[in-house]
């Protein structure tokens, strides 16, 4: 796991991971956010390998409101994102084992290498197109409801 992560923050995973290989994570899901505005619907790619977890949003030109993609990291661990290949902002939402989000990142700034943490232990991080967290409602405290957490 640790592997993937500093795979993820090498200067190599530009070359490992460039546009050939940014295929979508298999599927879209159902995720939910009960937020203070009430309920929020997603539909999300889940990146489960390293491989889909490295390459993750890189090289898309855009996204929608309502989609995103789910890294799911299989255990609570310290999340350390990048936005390198990135080229449109996102809203990072860190999310703990038990669905509850423990930070956003908002708005974070394309192609930029500079390391966003979550800042404690996460099982998982959402991406959704930046600003979309302020416009729904969504912050820390917020629960998840995904197959992945444990409140599902």
């Amino acid at each position: 796991m640790i592997l993937g992560l500093a795979l993820a923050l090498s200067p190599l995973a530009p070359a490992l991971a460039g546009p050939a290989s940014t295929e979508q994570a298999a599927g879209l899901e159902a995720l939910e956010i009960a937020s203070s505005k009430g309920v929020v619907t997603f539909e999300v790619e889940v990146a489960r390998t390293d491989e889909q977890r490295t390459t993750g949003l890189m090289y898309r030109k855009s996204l929608g409101e309502r989609s995103g993609m789910l890294f799911d990291f299989k255990v609570d661990q310290p999340v350390y994102m990048w936005m390198k290949n990135t080229y449109i902002p996102l809203d990072m939402l860190f999310i703990r084992a038990d669905g509850s989000i423990a930070r956003i990142a908002a708005m974070t700034t394309p192609l930029s290498t500079e390391t966003i943490s979550s800042g404690e232990p996460v099982r998982a991080v959402l991406e959704i197109a930046g600003g979309q967290a302020r416009k729904l409602g969504i912050k820390a405290g917020d629960r998840v409801a995904h197959p992945v957490f444990s409140g599902k």
